[in-house]
């Protein structure tokens, strides 16, 4: 099943974005009168017939709505980027298919990037969102410090964890995330300082 996308939907009309009109007009060759399937990235599919279109917009009359299956659990992810960023755009696409349901990105003591293209990977997160027929994007966050990360992440109802390996005692995942709320913390390719560890550990998360 080929999916669109509208951010634009109000009075039982959806709207087109340039390019998303483009691919469905000129690379798909869809006409007025054709019916298509697309989403709004908030949990909701939909049916609509093309009823008008020019070279930036495409409009869609609904004729039908579903509700995405709501999942039992949720799945956050805070992760220092690679300094291949290649690997984070791979590891994006992945963890959308598994139902992740949003990303920071952290800038951390032994961090080698500290920068990311955020429009580049909202391009990849829609891709996969549409490629693997789910409904909801998964919200993305820019860079930003580790520590203002932990010290402004407030949520006392989920479970915190941080990939973290004491020399002395080691501790896995090996746990169910059903009914549950996760946020899972992974550092740079130094890892993280101790400092930070000790930061997380004293916020609640276990390693």
């Amino acid at each position: 099943m080929q999916l669109f996308y509208s951010q634009q939907i109000e009075n039982n009309v959806a709207v087109l974005n340039e390019e998303e009109t483009r691919h469905c007009i000129k690379v798909l060759r869809k006409n007025k009168g054709d019916t298509i399937d697309f989403i709004d990235g908030k949990g909701n599919f939909y049916k609509g017939t093309i009823f008008d279109y020019n070279k930036k917009n495409c409009w869609l009359q609904i004729i039908e709505q579903q509700e995405e299956k709501k999942r039992n659990y949720k799945i956050h992810l805070a992760i220092a980027p690679t300094k291949n960023i290649s690997r984070i755009e791979w590891m994006l696409e992945k963890c959308i298919e598994m139902g992740l349901n949003s990303i920071h990105f952290l800038d951390c003591f032994h961090s080698e990037r500290k920068h990311i293209k955020l429009e580049r990977l909202e391009k990849i997160a829609l891709s996969a969102t549409k490629q693997s027929l789910k409904a909801s994007l998964p919200s993305i966050h820019n860079i930003v410090s580790f520590n203002d990360f932990i010290n402004h992440f407030k949520n006392d109802n989920i479970e915190k964890l941080i990939c973290w390996v004491d020399e002395e005692k080691h501790q896995l995942i090996n746990q169910s995330f059903k009914n549950k709320e996760i946020l899972l913390l992974i550092g740079p390719e130094g890892g993280f300082s101790e400092i930070e560890v000790k930061t997380a550990l004293t916020k609640g998360f276990k390693a």
